[in-house]
């Protein structure tokens, strides 16, 4: 962002565009256009809504009205979808999702900018060119961490793997908050491997490829963060950020 400038932030939960078609898990690709193109709507809005706490930050928010449109949940999507996070396959749907949602945000920011007009700073900016969009932002995508509106929508954070299957947060005052991963504990009861053992074998910390009674294919999906190495986390980040206008969290 440039000096003055405010983050607008709003993240579409990815666990959530996935449904079923002709019996397999599939992304929802009508649902997701349909979301980003409210989402950024809202965005927008939301500059004009806003009560901001210095002037110059107002003048220089509502001079380029740039939002930051992004995703969570991408690795509860890739689990829904049976797809592991460290694989190419993985690479491909994120580098299709954000090129859909760069895509249709800027999509969404033209019509706005047929009904509100093109954001003030728009005059020699890299959009004042022949064939460039007539935008209403100046960006409309970044990829913030999503740490709290991840917990609060129960989903994976941002692009980030799984951190852990069973972990406890200390909150407030010594407040003790367990959490087990939902999506693993809904396939282990489906599959039958569901038990108080398993449950407390992952609570004392023993890493899952080492629980035999957990099918292959299902350690493969539950990677968590530690699993995955520096170079497949670097990867990641780069197919995101090849579609998205502002920084990627990573």
């Amino acid at each position: 962002l440039l000096p003055f400038e405010s983050c607008n932030l709003g993240s579409i939960n990815l666990a959530k565009m996935v449904a079923e078609k002709d019996g397999s898990p599939a992304i929802d690709w009508e649902k997701l256009a349909g979301i980003v193109r409210a989402a950024v709507r809202f965005l927008d809005n939301v500059i004009d809504v806003n009560k901001f706490p210095l002037l110059e930050i107002e003048k220089m928010t509502k001079s380029t009205r740039k939002i930051g449109l992004g995703v969570m949940g991408f690795a509860d999507m890739l689990i829904r979808l049976g797809i592991p996070y460290d694989s190419e396959e993985a690479l491909k749907t994120g580098e299709d999702i954000m090129e859909f949602i760069e895509k249709e945000s800027i999509a969404a920011s033209v019509e706005l900018a047929k009904e509100r007009s093109i954001f003030p700073a728009f005059k020699r900016s890299i959009y004042d060119k022949r064939k460039a969009p007539r935008v209403r932002n100046a960006t409309r995508t970044t990829i913030a961490p999503t740490g709290t509106l991840s917990i609060i929508a129960g989903c994976s954070s941002g692009i980030e793997p799984l951190y852990a299957l069973y972990f406890e947060r200390n909150i407030l005052d010594n407040q003790r908050f367990v959490e087990l991963n939902s999506i693993f504990e809904e396939i282990a009861h489906e599959e039958g491997f569901h038990s108080q053992e398993l449950i407390q074998a992952l609570a004392d910390g023993t890493p899952l490829k080492d629980i035999n009674v957990v099918p292959k294919r299902v350690k493969r999906l539950f990677v968590t963060a530690h699993d995955v190495t520096p170079e497949w986390h670097v990867r990641m980040q780069a197919a995101f950020q090849g579609f998205t206008d502002n920084a990627v969290s990573k």
